[in-house]
């Protein structure tokens, strides 16, 4: 099955979002063997309006947004079995409550997306196909009877309820989509605990590294990026989205007791909330802004020591952070908060901090103990953890699914 069969993925995160992406990971992963049909996360009008300046988000998707023209498209560098599929533009529902104009308006945007996937399986003749939604469930709580696919799994990769702009209707209707799903995946232990309340084919496929990206940090002499270039002290390095799900209290003790260091922050910044610290305002603070993930491995190469510093809170409890297989596949020392269960399980290769005072104090730890041997054994365990491994476990369990869907 795995050899001969197509596979749908409908994801959050769009192809071409400024972080690493679980959905695209495995998108570029199963593509290596299999014909790939990545359907963009629809574009709301409201989206269209608000990043029209965007000339690549959104500017080179007009054609396809409101005419259905140029839908498809391949991405250069990336595996030719790999196609994007941008649906139509849909109406702005999130605002209304739930109710009939809800549903009469989701049906219209859900329709929307159907048809981008008939026409996706006519025009490139899709026999046999897995649809893998990764937690998108705004889109396909069913799929039209004659657009059935083999199996049908759905992943989560937060918990929902904690996101606030998606929790207000995301928490039922991912109920739904999980419930009228063959197979679930949840990304972490927490996660898939909280799946398994809905359906008994429950399972944890935790977030993984691109292995051959990241390890270029650990094998070749890659350019210094051009924020430290001329800098000739000790880097402290995070990357990712600088959004909620940061401790800036503590970023800011960092900064202030590593004075003699540069604390970089190398990706998009999606709120304020570091301004209510003063993050901005530390001069040994450098945000990059965005980055394309191509990029980070230069960044990783030439810090000292990397952070994922992360809150405790409810939603931090479920997160197995995509960014720790990158870090560690990179040879770098880590230092981390104890936010969730599924990060504890790497105190063997990481700094696990329980407090703030100890996250700081293990900085200079983490950077005088480093060695040849360290970086191995970080290395080494990354290595467990790729989406190659990910991708071959994915299918163990959907061939399974498939066995028992068949009729006795």
């Amino acid at each position: 099955m795995r050899n001969d069969c197509d596979i749908v993925i409908i994801s959050t995160s769009r192809w071409d979002n400024p972080y690493s992406s679980v959905g695209f990971s495995f998108a570029k992963e199963f593509a290596k063997n299999n014909r790939v049909f990545y359907i963009d996360h629809p574009f709301s009008l409201n989206e269209v309006a608000s990043q029209y300046s965007n000339k690549d988000m959104v500017k080179s998707r007009i054609p396809a947004l409101f005419l259905g023209k140029s839908i498809y498209r391949k991405i250069d560098g990336l595996p030719n079995n790999l196609t994007i599929v941008t649906p139509k533009v849909t109406l702005p529902i999130n605002w209304l409550g739930e109710g009939a104009l809800y549903n009469t308006l989701w049906k219209f945007n859900d329709t929307i997306v159907q048809n981008a996937l008939k026409k996706t399986i006519k025009d490139f003749n899709i026999k046999k196909y897995v649809f893998f939604n990764s937690f998108d469930p705004f889109y396909f709580r069913s799929i039209a009877a004659d657009l059935q696919p083999i199996v049908k799994v759905y992943q989560t990769i937060d918990d929902i309820t904690q996101e606030t702009y998606i929790a207000r209707h995301g928490v039922r209707l991912e109920k739904e989509v999980i419930l009228n799903s063959d197979v679930s995946m949840g990304t972490s232990k927490q996660l898939t605990h909280l799946i398994s309340r809905y359906t008994p084919a429950a399972f944890c496929m935790p977030n993984a590294a691109d292995f051959s990206l990241f390890q270029k940090a650990a094998t070749e002499k890659l350019a210094r990026p051009k924020e430290l270039v001329g800098v000739d002290k000790k880097v402290i390095c995070y990357t990712g989205n600088i959004g909620s799900r940061i401790n800036y209290s503590l970023l800011k003790k960092v900064a202030q007791t590593h004075a003699d260091k540069i604390l970089l922050m190398v990706g998009p910044v999606s709120n304020d909330d570091h301004k209510e610290f003063d993050l901005d305002k530390q001069p040994n603070v450098v945000f990059t802004g965005s980055r394309d993930i191509k990029d980070l491995p230069s960044y990783l190469q030439h810090s000292d020591c990397l952070l994922i510093p992360f809150e405790y809170s409810i939603l931090t409890k479920s997160i197995y952070p995509l960014k720790i297989n990158e870090y560690l596949t990179a040879g770098k020392p880590v230092i981390a908060t104890a936010f969730s269960e599924d990060i504890q399980d790497f105190g063997d290769v990481a700094y696990i901090a329980q407090t703030e005072e100890e996250f700081v104090a293990k900085i200079d730890q983490a950077i005088q103990e480093d060695s040849p041997e360290r970086k191995q054994a970080r290395i080494a365990k990354a290595a467990l953890n790729t989406w190659q491994a990910r991708v071959a476990y994915f299918w163990d369990i959907v061939e399974s699914a498939a066995v028992q869907k068949q009729p006795a």
